[in-house]
């Protein structure tokens, strides 16, 4: 298995992060790496996201878990490999939380494989996440 994580704390209120990370068709708004983000349904575990970063081909992601204001989860296959990135919000103390990004490659191979693409997956993150909390204190 492969792992990266990366966090960041903010004084933004939980809800405004969450209205952001459900308001999936505009995630572009806070994301660079995100030309077109499109969603089949509600925000929901089961449903089906189609991002399109700049200048590549769609991502196939479906949702795999969901706790409002709290975390969703969301996986893409490549072949062998599976893609889960969590996307959670820890509490710290009154006021503050610790938004919070993993991602675990497993599969056949995934220590090298993650080695080779993860670094280039998450490499946007600390930009991202640092957009992402920017503007939801707003």
């Amino acid at each position: 298995m492969w792992t990266y994580e990366h966090s960041i704390e903010t004084s933004a209120a939980p809800e405004a992060i969450w209205r952001l990370w459900a308001d999936v068709e505009n995630w572009g708004a806070w994301n660079a790496e995100i030309e077109k983000t499109e969603i089949d349904g509600p925000f929901a575990p089961g449903a089906r996201i189609t991002m399109t970063p700049p200048g590549d081909e769609p991502i196939a992601l479906r949702v795999a878990e969901v706790t409002e204001n709290e975390l969703f989860v969301d996986e893409a296959r490549f072949g062998d490999l599976l893609l889960r990135t969590v996307h959670r919000i820890d509490r710290i103390d009154h006021g503050r939380v610790r938004v919070v990004y993993r991602m675990d490659i497993t599969g056949p191979g995934a220590d090298e494989a993650g080695a080779g693409i993860g670094p280039g997956i998450t490499a946007d993150w600390p930009d991202t996440m640092a957009a992402l909390v920017e503007r939801a204190a707003r």
